[in-house]
């Protein structure tokens, strides 16, 4: 991280990680349910000096405030105007979006949104759609309205190991740094993840919602990636989403799950491609020369 921006909105402060921050051409990185924009780490460093990444920490993980009113807050409505202030206080009238599972949903509601869809240059989802499978959401959602408590920074590190396999982290080294930075010290000098176990009420508070009449709405360059063992976003769903907008873009990633951290040469060198081909025609036909098709 080269920067770090702490910007108060409202009663909250967000917290909002920068990489590269002199490069012309930027990139908002938006993390998953419980974890937090330093996961762009990786990223940031494969994509370039070229590209800013700008890497909120949602309200309620990693360095953000954590809510007064958490089933209000944590809801994509809440994240959505938090998302578009984030926007009008970097001062960028559209920006590239790049979101894993909340992240990708949130990037894909604002794209889709008829007043402020236009803001979303494009769009790159990763695992996650407008369909996920239910019983990968009951497993989530069961697994982090837990509070955890660990009496030793070991035992935090073996569960983060056990329950993050999927992510396909091969590196000793990049384990580590994942500990170090989803660690909270509890005052009795136990150990906890960072996020507010409340994270998850917006399963319980959120409306539901047609997504896939969002996902037909939107007019931007989409990427879809999904780790192949994953739990969340089925083949079959991408193979829809394919259906519904033909000029999608698809990468499946061996090894991973639920989800692909974006941290190797052979998953960031396509999302680059993407980001900087122009939307014209055949743009699809020479990006899909790169990446594996759904059939």
């Amino acid at each position: 991280m080269d920067d770090l921006a702490l910007i108060p909105l409202g009663e909250a402060e967000v917290a909002v990680r920068i990489w590269h921050p002199r490069a012309s051409r930027t990139l908002i990185a938006w993390h998953g349910l419980s974890r937090h924009g330093g996961d762009f780490a990786p990223l940031a460093r494969l994509l370039g000096p070229d590209w800013r990444i700008l890497a909120p920490d949602t309200p309620g993980r990693g360095l953000s405030s954590w809510p007064l009113f958490p089933a209000y807050d944590y809801r994509y409505e809440r994240y959505q105007a938090l998302a578009l202030q984030l926007l009008d206080h970097f001062a960028l009238p559209r920006v590239a979006w790049l979101g894993t599972s909340m992240g990708g949903l949130l990037g894909m509601l604002l794209a889709a949104d008829a007043q402020h869809g236009r803001r979303i240059e494009r769009l790159i989802l990763n695992d996650v759609g407008p369909e996920l499978e239910l019983q990968g959401l009951v497993e989530l959602g069961g697994y982090f309205a837990m509070p955890r408590y660990f009496s030793r920074f070991g035992d935090l590190c073996r569960e983060l190991r056990r329950h993050h396999a999927d992510f396909g982290i091969s590196d000793e080294r990049d384990w580590r740094e994942l500990a170090l930075n989803s660690a909270r010290r509890l005052p009795d000098g136990g150990w906890t993840f960072h996020y507010d176990p409340r994270i998850v009420e917006q399963f319980i508070h959120d409306r539901p919602r047609d997504t896939w009449q969002d996902w037909a709405a939107l007019g931007c360059p989409l990427m879809a990636i999904r780790g192949a063992r994953s739990g969340l976003l089925s083949q079959e769903v991408v193979a829809r989403m394919a259906r519904v907008q033909p000029d999608l873009v698809t990468l499946e990633v061996a090894d991973c799950g639920h989800a692909p951290m974006l941290d190797t040469p052979a998953q960031v060198k396509p999302i680059r491609d993407f980001l900087v081909e122009a939307p014209r025609p055949g743009w699809r036909r020479r990006l899909r020369r790169l990446l594996p098709p759904y059939r």
